[in-house]
């Protein structure tokens, strides 16, 4: 199987120091360790918003310094615990967040689609700000995967979910993931999840320079 990253040693802020690693293309690979180890730094490493210290990291084959972070981005999506969604209708944010990549709007009955895939099956014309934090966060994923990326990253995506629907948004987009060859990276402290989902686990520990 190709490997669409490859992490030689790299180290940030002066305490974490990551081993060298490699993840698969096309693969769901979760990521694991104790609080502080630097998994969530780690993705913000593998989409170039934070530049390591020392060390390298390839994406296929291409070492992401050299490269231009705004395509990068494009390609590798980074979802954090904590999204951002205009205060605007559900249709209005998937028009808002095309129109930032320049991109046509997709039609209702394809922003639906992506929304029944992370069980956000709300109505377009509901506003996001009466949402709670999990359903924003949801929605936010549904409009993330609807541009196709090679790389879908998700930090914590189901902590604000029971385990029941927790289950059945991973089994989804594990899926869809699989089907249209997009790689995907969790960050999970949720081992349950782990066990049913991922194909690859990596485990980091905290390593001090």
């Amino acid at each position: 199987m190709d490997i669409i990253f490859a992490i030689e040693k790299p180290k940030f802020g002066g305490i974490l120091e990551y081993p060298k690693m490699e993840i698969s293309s096309g693969n769901t690979t979760f990521i694991q360790g104790a609080s502080g180890a630097g998994k969530s730094t780690l993705l913000k490493l593998l989409n170039a918003t934070l530049t390591p210290e020392e060390g390298e990291i390839y994406y296929e084959g291409k070492d992401i310094s050299e490269m231009d972070t705004i395509e990068l981005r494009k390609e590798v999506i980074l979802i954090g615990q904590n999204v951002y969604l205009f205060d605007e209708t559900i249709r209005e944010n998937f028009r808002m967040y095309y129109a930032y990549r320049d991109l046509p709007a997709p039609d209702d009955e394809t922003m639906k689609k992506y929304l029944k895939l992370c069980h956000a099956d709300f109505r377009l014309e509901e506003s996001c700000v009466r949402l709670s934090g999990g359903e924003r966060q949801r929605i936010y994923i549904a409009i993330c995967i609807s541009f196709l990326p090679k790389v879908i990253m998700m930090d914590e995506p189901t902590s604000a979910l029971d385990a029941s629907t927790a289950g059945k948004v991973l089994g989804n987009l594990k899926a869809f993931c699989r089907e249209n060859g997009i790689t995907m990276i969790v960050v999970s402290h949720d081992e349950k999840l782990s066990e049913d989902y991922a194909d690859e686990v990596i485990t980091i520990e905290r390593r001090e320079n």
